[in-house]
C-alpha cells in the first residue's frame, strides 16, 4: 500500500475511535504511532513518540496554557465573575432580557481573564441562573444565554484555542489574542441582539428588572475595574511589544493573586483548589495536543496534507469557493468534535490550502474559532450546552439546545460579516510591528 492509502485507513480508524467513545487524545496517538510504525518501521515510531512526549511537555511555548488557566482560576474563586455580572445588570437589566444581556456582557469580560468556553460557561452558569429564576426568566432563553455566552471564552482573549494554532503554525500569539478582540465584541453585541429582539417581541421570556440610579451604574463599574486593569496589562503589554505572551501569562496570574489578595479572598484552600483545577485543565490540554502532534507527524509521512493541498489549490474554483468549502468541513464537523481536538486534527490538512490560496493566517485562526465556535452550541456535541445543563439539572438537555438556537443564527451573521470584512479581524494586528 501506498503511504496516501495507509494515511486514509489511518483516518478511518481514528474516526471509529472516536465514535466509540475513546478519548481524542488517545486515539490520536495510538493512530498515529501505529501508522508512523507501518510507513517508517516500529522503532521508528517509538522514537517518535518519545520525542513528542518530551517536546510537548518541556515547550516553553505552551507554558502559557497553565499560566492563563491559573489566573482565570484564581480570579473566578476571588469572585471577579461576580463583581462582573452585577456590573453588567445594572446597566442592562432594565432593559427586556437585560437579565439575560448581562449574562453575556458578563461572559465577555470573565473570557478575557479565562480562555475557555466551557469555564466561562459554568462560572456564568452557577452566578446567573438562580437570578434568572428569581426574576421569572423563561429558562430556555436563560440556559441558551449562558451556552452561547460561555462560547465568547474560546474568542476573547486570552484564549487557549488561538495558543494552540499560533504554536502549531508559527503565527504570533499575540496577534491572535488581538484579532479576536473586535469579532468577540460583534458575537457579544449580535448575541445582546438576539436576546432583545426575543423580549421584545415575546416580553414573558425575560422580563425587564428595576431601573437603577446613575449613580449606582457607574459605582458598579468598580467591579469591572480589577478585570480591565488585568487585560489592559495582559493584551496591552503584548500590544505594546513590553513583554511576550508567556511573560503576560505570568503578570496576568499573578495580578489575580495580587487582586485576591487584596480583596481578602486568598485563603490556602481556594489557592490549594485554584492549583488542583489549573493542573487538571493543563494536563487534558497538554496530553490532547501530544496526540494531535503524534498523529500531525503520521500525517506528514503519509503527504496527505500536501496531495490535498496540491489538488484543492489546482481544482478550477475561485479561491473564495475553496475556502468556503473548507469553512463548510469545519461547520458540519464541529458539531461532533471537540473545538480544540478539531483544530488539532484538521490544521495539518487545511493550513496550507489556506496559505497556498493567499489567505492570511491570522484572519483564518479567527475564522476557524469563531465557526467552531457554533459547534460548542450545536447537537450532538455542544459541550458548553452540556456544561450548562450540568449546573441546571432541572431544565432538559433539548430545552437548552433549543434556546442556543437563535444565538447559533447570531454566529452565522457573524461569520458572514468577518469573511465579507477580514478588516475587522486584522485591523489591530496590522497595527503591531
Amino acid at each position: 500500500m501506498t503511504p496516501v492509502q495507509i494515511g486514509i485507513i489511518g483516518c478511518v480508524l481514528l474516526l471509529v475511535l472516536l465514535v466509540a467513545s475513546m478519548p481524542v487524545a488517545f486515539a490520536m496517538a495510538i493512530v498515529g504511532f501505529l501508522g508512523f510504525a507501518v510507513i517508517r518501521s516500529p522503532g521508528a515510531a517509538m522514537s517518535m513518540i518519545t520525542i513528542d512526549l518530551y517536546d510537548t511537555f518541556s515547550s516553553y511555548s505552551l507554558t502559557v496554557i497553565p499560566l492563563f488557566v491559573f489566573m482565570g482560576q484564581i480570579a473566578f474563586h476571588a469572585g471577579i465573575s461576580r463583581r462582573l455580572f452585577d456590573a453588567a445588570y445594572n446597566w442592562l437589566g432594565s432593559m427586556p432580557g437585560g437579565l439575560a444581556m448581562s449574562t453575556v456582557g458578563a461572559c465577555t469580560g470573565f473570557g478575557a481573564i479565562c480562555g475557555s468556553g466551557p469555564a466561562t460557561a459554568a462560572t456564568m452558569a452557577s452566578v446567573a441562573l438562580p437570578e434568572m429564576k428569581r426574576y421569572n426568566y423563561d429558562m430556555e432563553l436563560g440556559c441558551g444565554a449562558v451556552a452561547a455566552g460561555g462560547s465568547l471564552g474560546m474568542l476573547i482573549p486570552p484564549s487557549v484555542v488561538f495558543i494552540v494554532y499560533a504554536i502549531m503554525t508559527e503565527q504570533s500569539v499575540g496577534k491572535l489574542f488581538i484579532a479576536g478582540i473586535v469579532p468577540g465584541l460583534l458575537i457579544a453585541f449580535l448575541f445582546c441582539l438576539t436576546i432583545y429582539l426575543n423580549c421584545k417581541l415575546h416580553p414573558h421570556l425575560g422580563p425587564a428588572g428595576q431601573r437603577v440610579s446613575w449613580k449606582t451604574k457607574f459605582a458598579s463599574l468598580a467591579g469591572v475595574s480589577e478585570t480591565l486593569i488585568l487585560f489592559i496589562v495582559v493584551i496591552g503589554g503584548m500590544f505594546g511589544g513590553f513583554f511576550t505572551p508567556t511573560e503576560a501569562a505570568a503578570i496576568g496570574a499573578a495580578g489575580s493573586l495580587v487582586i485576591a489578595a487584596a480583596k481578602r479572598q486568598l485563603t490556602p484552600k481556594m489557592l490549594a483548589r485554584s492549583l488542583r483545577e489549573t493542573v487538571r485543565t493543563s494536563c487534558m490540554v497538554m496530553i490532547i495536543v501530544t496526540g494531535a502532534v503524534i498523529f500531525g507527524h503520521f500525517l506528514a509521512v503519509t503527504r496527505i496534507p500536501f496531495e490535498l493541498a496540491s489538488s484543492l489549490a489546482i481544482l478550477p474554483l475561485p479561491g473564495w469557493v475553496i475556502m468556503g468549502l473548507v469553512i463548510l468541513f469545519y461547520l458540519v464537523v464541529g458539531c461532533f468534535v471537540d473545538a480544540l481536538a478539531l483544530i488539532l486534527l484538521t490544521i495539518p490538512i487545511f493550513y496550507p490550502v489556506v496559505t497556498q490560496l493567499g489567505y492570511d493566517p491570522i484572519w483564518f485562526g479567527v475564522i476557524i474559532v469563531v465557526v467552531t465556535q457554533m459547534g460548542v452550541i450545536s447537537p450532538p456535541v455542544g459541550v458548553c450546552v452540556y456544561v450548562v445543563s450540568g449546573i441546571a439539572r432541572d431544565v432538559p438537555l433539548q430545552k437548552i439546545f433549543r434556546g442556543a438556537l437563535p444565538f447559533l443564527a447570531a454566529l452565522v451573521i457573524a461569520a458572514i460579516i468577518l469573511i465579507a470584512l477580514p478588516e475587522l479581524c486584522l485591523w489591530l494586528p496590522n497595527l503591531v510591528k
